[in-house]
């Protein structure tokens, strides 16, 4: 959960040769239109013989855990309360980078932007570039001294309007306030430099942007007075006001963020990347967007409750049946490599880095960890001889889940494809 001061500058080239290696340009084309139905969740067709290892490697545990292992056609090989809802930690970000990755396309880049506008007067608007930095800031700078502030004055003296979020939008409510002091918890903002984290998280990042833009100017010869605006309900159109972008920075593409959230499970990214899903900065109405676009996915949301993107609230509710149909859902998706490659590897990197090193799931199972205190979770893709495995695990309590977790990967490889003949005519464990 912990942000790792990661640059994006660093991930990009990694995205890249992933995807690369999947066969897929970087410039990936529109998902192609298909009346296909995607499978659907097929709980008559079991493998008797992991519902029994799910049984032996949860033991005494089995009520504090959820588990749920699917095929590619919807065949629900094992689950043991897959229908409780439960906190998934930072499992959460497999929906939240689903969701933007599917609205907003691999090569979406968030923007931030110095803007002068017909009047003279500048404004700078930003979309949460996790990874917008002081070399950024000072070109800013640099372009609104050679502009000046306003028409007809010096162009030494900057007048500049900072759009941004209100205070009460800069963390989610439900967040810890013990949690909001450390960089996973920092606030989420529009203009957030190094991720609004130096060490620990910035309590006031617009006090600080303004502290660090004055400093930048002055350096040059300048002045600059800084006056604090509400962020646009609407993108802004050049075509309607005549107004001039004298400076953008972009982000590293979509591709690349999604990786930043998933492998490294980067906080401030996935919640931004769920408000520009969403089109809403309020985390409220964008996580109700996220849950509507779930239902629009046919998945089963049965308890599912959204409460930020980054699964650091205590708040968000999901099944493991949910998890493991989106993976589903996802793996059937135009952009499925781009989601695939945005995983940590066992025993390869991320944060399973230093998980299953050595074993028979080094390098065969791609997911997303996620740890909380009291609450562990690990879902994601696992290669079997019998083709993939969805497999999604959570525990509200476990005394002891990396045991757990290792045991269950291990026996959904050992037992594809399954041994029994007479599966079909088998109902799941579902005690839940």
């Amino acid at each position: 959960m912990k942000s790792l001061g990661f640059s994006l500058a660093l991930l990009l080239p990694l995205a890249a040769q992933t995807v690369r290696a999947e066969g897929l340009p970087l410039i990936a084309p529109p998902p192609p239109e298909t009346e296909q139905p995607l499978p659907t969740l097929q709980p008559g067709r079991p493998c008797p013989a992991l519902a029994e290892a799910l049984r032996a490697d949860l033991g005494a545990e089995a009520r504090v855990w959820s588990v749920t292992v699917l095929n590619s056609d919807g065949d629900i090989l094992g689950d043991v309360n897959g229908g409780v809802p439960r906190i998934p930690a930072s499992n959460q970000k497999l929906i939240s980078t689903a969701f933007a990755l599917d609205r907003l396309g691999p090569d979406f880049r968030l923007k931030t932007r110095l803007i002068q506008r017909p009047d003279g007067s500048l404004e700078l608007n930003g979309e949460g570039d996790p990874d917008l930095g002081i070399a950024g800031l000072q070109r800013f700078a640099m372009a609104a001294l050679r502009q000046g502030g306003s028409m007809g004055g010096s162009p030494l003296d900057v007048k500049l309007m900072v759009r941004e979020e209100p205070r009460a939008n800069w963390w989610p409510a439900d967040w810890h306030p013990a949690d909001r002091g450390y960089a996973y918890g920092a606030p989420i903002t529009r203009l957030a430099l190094t991720s609004n984290a130096v060490g620990g998280a910035v309590s006031d990042p617009y006090n600080r942007l303004q502290v660090l833009f004055r400093k930048e100017v002055s350096r040059r010869g300048g002045s600059v007075s800084i006056e604090r605006g509400q962020p646009m309900a609407e993108p802004l159109s050049m075509d309607d006001d005549n107004s001039v972008v004298l400076h953008e920075e972009a982000s590293a593409p979509m591709h690349a963020l999604l990786s930043l959230a998933n492998t490294e499970s980067h906080n401030f990214t996935a919640e931004v990347l769920m408000r520009q899903a969403s089109g809403l900065w309020d985390v409220n109405a964008a996580s109700r967007a996220t849950e509507r676009w779930m239902f629009e996915q046919g998945l089963p949301i049965q308890g599912l409750r959204v409460a930020d993107g980054s699964g650091l609230s205590r708040n968000n509710r999901v099944t493991s049946r949910t998890i493991a149909a989106l993976l589903m859902r996802m793996d059937q998706h135009p952009f499925a490599p781009y989601y695939q490659a945005s995983m940590a590897i066992a025993g390869q990197r991320g944060t399973l880095r230093n998980l299953y090193r050595g074993t028979i799931l080094d390098g065969k199972f791609r997911g997303k960890t996620g740890t909380i205190s009291g609450v562990r979770s690990i879902s994601g893709f696992l290669q079997t001889q019998d083709g993939p495995r969805y497999v999604a695990m959570i525990s509200n309590g476990s005394s002891y889940p990396n045991t757990v977790m290792g045991q269950i990967l291990r026996s959904v490889q050992r037992f594809s494809p399954c041994p029994s003949s007479d599966a079909a005519e088998m109902q799941p464990d579902v005690p839940g």
